[in-house]
């Protein structure tokens, strides 16, 4: 599934190119993209399109490309980025985020 039929791709766009490297803060992107105003259910489609393995996680590495999720020439995060999203998002302490933990990321 694509991104773009969840969110709106000129919104994805804007906020992509409104975070270079070293300034990503995802509460401001979700804002951005539109996902804080979206459903549990669309918020899940999001979790499972960046969920590349399929593994019912977003395991750092997987955090790392997440924009790449958004939009194919999305920037890879930067280890700092990355290092603070997975602390932001793992609220259970376990190094991946779920998605009940994604949802509650979200909506903050």
């Amino acid at each position: 599934m694509a991104m773009s039929s969840i969110l709106n791709a000129d919104d994805i766009k804007k906020a992509l190119d409104a975070f270079a490297a070293g300034s990503f803060d995802h509460k401001k992107f979700f804002e951005m993209v539109g996902l804080k105003t979206k459903s549990f259910d669309e918020v899940k489609k999001v979790f499972l399109v960046l969920d590349a393995d399929n593994s019912g996680f977003i395991e750092e590495e997987e955090l790392k490309f997440v924009l790449k999720g958004f939009a194919k020439d999305g920037r890879d995060l930067t280890d700092k980025e990355t290092k603070e999203f997975l602390k932001a998002a793992d609220k259970d302490g376990d190094g991946k985020i779920g998605v009940d933990e994604f949802a509650a990321l979200v909506k903050e």
